[in-house]
């Protein structure tokens, strides 16, 4: 690990926060206008869910793009910027690594698609809700530990923890979220199945 730098903002630092704010923004808009008659708890899951494909399509759609034909390192425009910015706390994503890529178009399409799908059921109330909720939870938790496994095994040369914010808000921060939140869906799944299956048990006993 590398000696600690003092805290600095830059203003692409600061752009690309903005930016992060206003993709929030965005999903809090498209939950209240398709989810205002769900649960207060489906609500938030809404709200995570579009939050989810606003970033796998919006961002990291084009960072698959960038890689494919070069690389984030030598893309211009205000989208390479912040995957710059983003590379300086892991230099993978600036070299087109394969790891990354592989993973980063696995998660543009599967699990936007996934996400969609989600919605339509949660929307919709579907019976497949939690099969799908399940496996686009596993999905992202799967994505995030190949992201960092295989570096964390070679004694993490890619990565950079010696700036408060590349450490604490890029890696730290924003990869925890995409662990914490599908976690907490799997509780959700877990519970919301476990009463489900009590139901029915009660409705068997009650008939025998």
């Amino acid at each position: 690990m590398d000696s600690a730098e003092p805290p600095t903002l830059s203003l692409v630092s600061l752009l690309s926060l903005l930016a992060c704010g206003v993709q929030v923004l965005a999903a809090v808009l498209l939950m209240r206008r398709f989810g205002g008659r769900s649960s207060p708890v489906d609500r938030w899951i809404l709200l995570w869910l579009f939050y989810d494909i606003i970033v796998h399509l919006t961002l990291e759609g084009p960072f698959v793009y960038m890689s494919l034909v070069g690389t984030v390192e030598t893309s211009e425009g205000p989208l390479a910027e912040l995957w710059r910015e983003y590379g300086q706390a892991d230099s993978r994503w600036l070299i087109s690594d394969p790891t990354i890529v592989s993973i980063e178009l696995l998660t543009v399409v599967l699990d936007s698609l996934l996400g969609i799908l989600l919605i339509h059921a949660v929307l919709r109330d579907k019976h497949y809700r939690h099969l799908l909720q399940i496996a686009l939870s596993v999905c992202e938790l799967y994505g995030c530990w190949m992201t960092f496994a295989p570096d964390w095994l070679a004694g993490s040369p890619s990565l950079n923890t010696s700036n408060w914010l590349h450490l604490w808000v890029y890696l730290v921060f924003f990869n925890g979220v995409w662990v914490l939140v599908p976690v907490l869906l799997l509780v959700h799944s877990w519970l919301s199945l476990g009463s489900l299956h009590a139901l029915r048990t009660d409705k068997h006993l009650k008939k025998t």
